[in-house]
């Protein structure tokens, strides 16, 4: 009985499968008809008289703004002159628009107009771009020459403006017309030659989310261009706005700080890596860059010694110096060399073999336990600690701390720093590693490279208990952090000698702009000329909310030049919050 029934349910499931596979086939054959023979004339006609017409529609791309709703990346509408490949296709037609365009103050070469139209080329039936940017009183004044109706037709785009120009240059980044290279690298097929593109910062890293999407409008012209109906007609949709978690307000402060200085500054929230204040100093204007950019004026942007194209807090690479002592000191602690009762004199220099390494105070600091050598940034007792602890050990809380590698930031191009060991030296250099080395390492020298932005997230780690932030400027991204295995009880000591850098030792400048400061002064060795100077802390000091980091490139001293620089920075963010 049971198999009869299962027997007739098969066969009313296969009975149905078929009807509907026949009635698809059905469907479709009709559909292909009534295209084919019913239209099919019609569609024939149209494309073998030329009149038919297909222009791509570009979406506006979705705004930028600030964590307080400033606009810092918005949408303006120009005009783009537009034309059809097979309406350009005599002789004598690219000298003739390039003679209209100049008889209406808009230089191009008919050499030019080929090689664009060339470029964009995808099919005869497809506009193309001859002349972009555009007012409205340009593509007014073109119009109403009799010549322009033949091959032309003006068309509404939207082109991108930076409000804030230099000031978060190297976050937001800029767009810019696709490259050859950049649409054969493309996976998803969205672009055509002459489109834009997001060619660096919050602009390429999150090209997909601001670009929207493409319509499209297919029309039926006469033999002389003009538009008889729409056949066809699909809205752009906008790109999805973004809103980040930097400060435009602080910016401009970062920006006061730093005038006439080479350098970064950057802070961050210390809780969920929140990115306030971004700055590489020199800057540039990318608004510009957008528009359309001369190349005389793209070689000397390029060729300026100060690199203003560089984005230093995460693309540029500096000994840390002092500022790294706290790694140090927690690979100390924690493999247990020395801990708060252990004692070391420094007499002003450290003999290692036949080599002498200084103190940076001549004179000695005499002696010294770790939260003092802290304070006074006692380079002798940890020349002697580093022996002790040996590089193995020292790499290893290096990379506790994410030294060598990449913070995790949204904004592309981000470097790594370089934590070289033994392994490093040895393959790069053919040499074996010396405790030399090591020595130079305990202090932030040698071969170990840090961004500004690494070392703010280290002294996050310290402000907020341990967690190792990611930075983030996009305000809707979840935080991220791993934690550093770090006892509460070492952290402590490292966080009391620290506050004691600004309280009364090397770092009280930092100190005087009304908050509680903990931080860090160092001064690294530069091969180019005068020692870089840096400065790391947070504040308030028993409540840290904030975490800065500068480095001033050929600065000297850190805690003279670069100390007051994090303070008023963080003196700034805190006064912003208890104002709210």
């Amino acid at each position: 009985m049971y198999k009869s029934l299962d027997h007739f349910d098969a066969n009313q499931r296969l009975i149905y499968v078929r009807n509907v596979f026949i009635f698809s086939m059905l469907f479709l054959i009709i559909g292909m008809a009534y295209f084919q023979l019913i239209k099919g004339d019609e569609y024939v006609n149209l494309a073998s008289e030329n009149r038919l017409r297909m222009v791509r529609l570009l979406p506006p791309r979705g705004n930028i703004y600030d964590s307080s709703g400033v606009p810092l990346a918005v949408n303006v509408r120009t005009f783009d002159i537009k034309a059809y490949p097979m309406d350009l296709r005599t002789d004598g037609d690219f000298t003739r628009v390039s003679g209209l365009f100049a008889r209406h103050g808009i230089p191009m070469t008919s050499s030019d107009l080929k090689e664009g139209v060339d470029r964009q080329y995808v099919a005869p039936y497809r506009a193309v771009s001859v002349a972009t940017n555009l007012t409205l009183a340009q593509v007014s004044d073109l119009v109403m020459d009799p010549e322009f109706s033949q091959v032309l037709f003006p068309s509404p785009v939207w082109r991108r403006i930076y409000p804030s120009g230099p000031q978060v240059a190297h976050v937001i980044g800029y767009v810019g017309g696709i490259t050859r290279d950049e649409l054969e690298d493309q996976r998803d097929l969205y672009y055509q030659a002459g489109d834009t593109i997001g060619k660096n910062g919050i602009e390429s890293m999150y090209e997909e989310e601001l670009r929207g999407v493409t319509g499209e409008q297919v029309v039926e012209v006469d033999s002389r261009g003009r538009l008889l109906r729409n056949m066809n007609y699909n809205d752009p949709q906008k790109g999805n706005d973004i809103r980040l978690t930097i400060n435009l307000a602080a910016q401009r402060e970062a920006l006061r700080l730093m005038e006439g200085k080479r350098g970064a500054m950057v802070a961050m929230d210390v809780e969920d890596g929140s990115v306030r204040v971004f700055l590489s100093s020199p800057t540039y204007d990318p608004n510009p860059l957008t528009w359309g950019i001369s190349t005389k004026a793209w070689s000397a942007l390029l060729e300026d010694e100060d690199n203003p194209m560089m984005n230093r807090v995460t693309g540029g690479v500096y000994p840390p110096g002092s500022t790294f002592k706290v790694v140090t000191a927690a690979g100390i602690l924690m493999e247990n060399v020395a801990n708060t009762k252990t004692i070391v004199s420094c007499p002003g220099y450290f003999r290692l073999g036949p080599q002498n390494f200084r103190c940076w105070r001549r004179s000695g600091h005499g002696n010294e336990e770790i939260v003092g050598a802290l304070r006074d940034s006692c380079d002798v007792y940890f020349y002697q600690m580093s022996v002790k602890l040996g590089i193995d050990k020292l790499i290893k809380w290096g990379r506790e701390f994410g030294i060598g590698e990449p913070t995790g930031i949204d904004i592309p191009g981000e470097l790594g720093g370089n934590l070289a060991g033994r392994e490093w030296k040895q393959d790069r250099l053919g040499e074996a590693w010396y405790q030399g080395d090591t020595v130079n390492y305990a202090i932030g020298q040698g071969y170990l490279l840090m961004t500004p932005m690494q070392l703010a997230r280290v002294y996050a780690a310290f402000a907020n208990g341990g967690r190792l932030v990611s930075p983030r400027f996009n305000a809707d991204k979840a935080p991220e952090w791993r934690d550093v295995k770090l006892s509460k009880a070492n952290m402590d000591i490292i966080r009391r000698g620290i506050r004691d850098v600004v309280a009364r030792g090397t770092g009280r400048v930092a100190g005087s702009f009304g908050f509680d400061v903990a931080g860090k002064t160092g001064t690294a060795q530069n091969s180019q000329g005068e020692d870089h100077a840096l400065f790391v802390g947070y504040a308030p000091a028993n409540a840290p909310k904030y975490v800065a980091a500068v480095i001033i490139e050929g600065g000297g001293s850190g805690s003279s030049v670069a100390g007051p620089l994090v303070g008023q920075m963080l003196a700034y963010l805190l006064e912003r919050e208890r104002g709210r």
